[in-house]
């Protein structure tokens, strides 16, 4: 399990998967952009076979959650944002937020999605 999350802010309002996947290896958001050839939206797709090429493993099923009691430990959120669909993170009972930074609950999100990440 990752111990030790460094925040990462998402280096514009496009690169949140990048950040939320630099945060979760441990390689710098440049590189990650570079590796998955997009600096742009990262897709569901990019988002688990890259963390996979990096030995984490991730859930199939996208699930629905309420509140950060039903989390697991390590996952990555859809969060469905009052401007957009964004990616974030939870680690061990804190969100790392790509654009809003560290913090003890959700950001703001109609609808909340999560995937475990394992290793």
């Amino acid at each position: 399990m990752i111990k030790d999350i460094k925040y990462i802010h998402e280096p514009d309002d496009l690169q949140c998967g990048q950040a939320v996947l630099a945060m979760i290896t441990g390689v710098p958001v440049e590189r990650v952009a570079a590796e998955l050839d997009n600096f742009r939206e990262t897709t569901l797709k990019e988002m688990k076979d890259y963390l996979c090429s990096y030995g984490f493993r991730v859930s199939n099923e996208r699930i629905q959650a309420e509140s950060r009691e039903e989390l697991p430990e390590l996952c990555f959120l859809s969060l469905e944002t009052p401007r957009c669909w964004h990616w974030s993170l939870y680690c061990n009972g804190t969100f790392y937020d790509p654009e809003h930074g560290v913090m003890d609950d959700f950001p703001e999100a109609n609808r909340k999605y999560y995937w475990e990440i394992k290793r």
